[in-house]
């Protein structure tokens, strides 16, 4: 992490703050925050570092190039931040967002907590959001989800479209775009991105294996806000498992069954390592399904 300050940041001398969080460098996804745990050892610190690689997200600037920055309000903190920080795949600006709009927010807010994050935090952007260091108050508040629960079967879910790799992962697919079957409109609506679990031997192979489902646009019976790199015929049917099922505003499984606006995915998808050769993609888990397992989550929750 101090090579990847010393590198991206432009300032000679700055005070940030930030979010290490625990990436997948070869689809750019957030990995479990667990996945930073293994990192805090005093021996193989090398080999941990390479295992699990981090990124940061810098959100905060106190002091810049002897600019005391703390009694300017955010605004303008946000702006000397964009300019000291030199963005690359592994140091960002957190995504910000800069509305009125409680929909608009929300929506923010599912789509954070779809990629893996724990929340929101909202700051004030009037003339008086200066920066005040272990207070809290209505300047700067917390928006975190009211529960937490697990995904404990797994699900099947059909291939409609694939993302280009980068990294080790060049020249095949950094993840594949999963739906599940809508028995009433007789379609397949996305539930998430896939990137994890897949062996280096399968990854190197899956180009040549979909090459036969690969098609110019977005299947007819497909529906997705997403847009991927490749287009598939739903056809292969695999086996997934993740650490829960949420709200998403990109994805279109049973949207607008919970929530107006809003489908579900699933959080932290992995491949089980299963092709369910025996399952035609109509046979694939149903949006009905994911509603009642999401519904289960909720009730576990709340007993």
């Amino acid at each position: 992490m101090c090579e990847l300050v010393k590198k991206n940041l432009k300032a000679k001398e700055a005070i940030i703050e930030g979010e290490c969080v625990a990436i997948d460098t070869d689809t750019g996804e957030f990995r479990p925050f667990q996945e930073l745990m293994h990192r805090r050892r005093k021996y193989r610190v090398e080999e941990m570092i390479k295992k699990y690689p981090v990124g940061l997200y810098a959100f905060d600037v106190l002091y810049a190039d002897g600019k005391d920055l703390t009694m300017v309000p955010y605004p303008e903190r946000r702006k000397v931040l964009e300019n000291i920080i030199d963005q690359s795949d592994r140091v960002k600006l957190a995504e910000a967002l800069v509305s009125r709009d409680v929909n608009e927010i929300d929506a923010f807010f599912e789509k954070a907590i779809e990629a893996g994050c724990e929340g929101l935090v909202l700051k004030s952007v009037s003339d008086d959001s200066s920066y005040q260091a272990g207070a809290r108050g209505w300047s700067w508040i917390k928006l975190k989800r009211s529960y937490q629960s697990k995904m404990v079967e797994p699900i099947d879910v059909v291939i409609v479209g694939a993302f280009k790799g980068r990294g080790k992962r060049g020249g095949t697919y950094g993840a594949i775009l999963v739906a599940v079957y809508d028995k009433d409109a007789d379609s397949f609506k996305t539930i998430c991105k896939v990137g994890t679990g897949f062996t280096d031997e399968i990854l190197s192979k899956m180009p040549k294996m979909l090459e036969q489902y690969q098609m110019p646009h977005r299947h007819a019976r497909v529906d997705a806000i997403l847009q991927s790199d490749v287009w598939f015929t739903p056809a292969r049917v695999i086996e997934i498992i993740g650490d829960e099922i949420t709200l998403s505003p990109i994805h279109t499984c049973a949207k607008d069954s919970i929530k107006k606006g809003s489908g579900l995915a699933v959080r932290f998808p992995r491949f089980t390592g299963k092709w369910r050769e025996d399952k035609s993609p109509e046979d694939a888990t149903s949006t009905q399904e994911i509603v009642d397992m999401y519904r289960k989550q909720l009730k576990t929750v709340k007993d």
